[in-house]
């Protein structure tokens, strides 16, 4: 039989020569069995959306500022794992991309603790103002002096790391520099050979 797409017919037929109970006659024609199997899908599974920019600046301005627990009850409410609140705290958009961040996430993230150092610089200037040389007699300036503790704690919290670039999110690059020392020849020990 050739190959190629042939009729129901043919088919059945060719079927009854190749099954090996083709000796014996059959009164209904022999059952085909097709079982459709699905293939695994690649990429995002159904019902798996991807999250919005706006939830992901969010979810990472919260763990900035409020904390990581705070993160992640907000990230809870929307199904959003921890591996995934990680990610955009450090304003990357997955676990695979958590080396190489968003730059419009890490932005915001910045614009963000930007303000809140600026709150905690006013209310730690405040403090700060309020200890005079006559509360520093008395009692409250105990308390005063733990609210300007406090105050410098959140500043050092939220400022960037040093070494950080705040734009790309990544180090600063770092150049090493080596300067050969130069040998004079009269250093080099000398081998006479005797010609014969």
């Amino acid at each position: 039989m050739p190959i190629g797409i042939v009729s129901n017919d043919d088919f059945e037929d060719e079927l009854k020569h190749l099954s090996p109970s083709s000796s014996k006659k059959e009164s209904h024609p022999p059952i085909s069995v097709v079982e459709i199997i699905d293939s695994p899908s690649r990429g995002r599974k159904n019902g798996d959306n991807n999250v919005p920019d706006s939830l992901r600046k969010i979810i990472g301005e919260t763990a900035v500022i409020d904390g990581r627990q705070a993160a992640l009850d907000l990230a809870k409410d929307f199904g959003i794992s921890p591996s995934s609140v990680s990610a955009y705290a450090k304003g990357a958009t997955s676990t695979t991309s958590y080396n190489s961040p968003n730059k419009e996430i890490i932005s915001h993230i910045n614009k963000s603790r930007a303000r809140a150092i600026k709150r905690a610089s006013k209310t730690l200037n405040a403090a700060l103002g309020a200890i005079t040389q006559e509360k520093l007699d008395y009692a409250d300036a105990k308390d005063l002096s733990g609210i300007a503790k406090d105050m410098a704690v959140v500043i050092k919290n939220l400022e960037p790391d040093k070494a950080v670039d705040p734009e790309g999110g990544g180090k600063v690059p770092q150049f090493v520099i080596y300067a050969p020392q130069f040998r004079d020849e009269r250093s080099f020990e000398v081998i006479n050979q005797l010609q014969e």
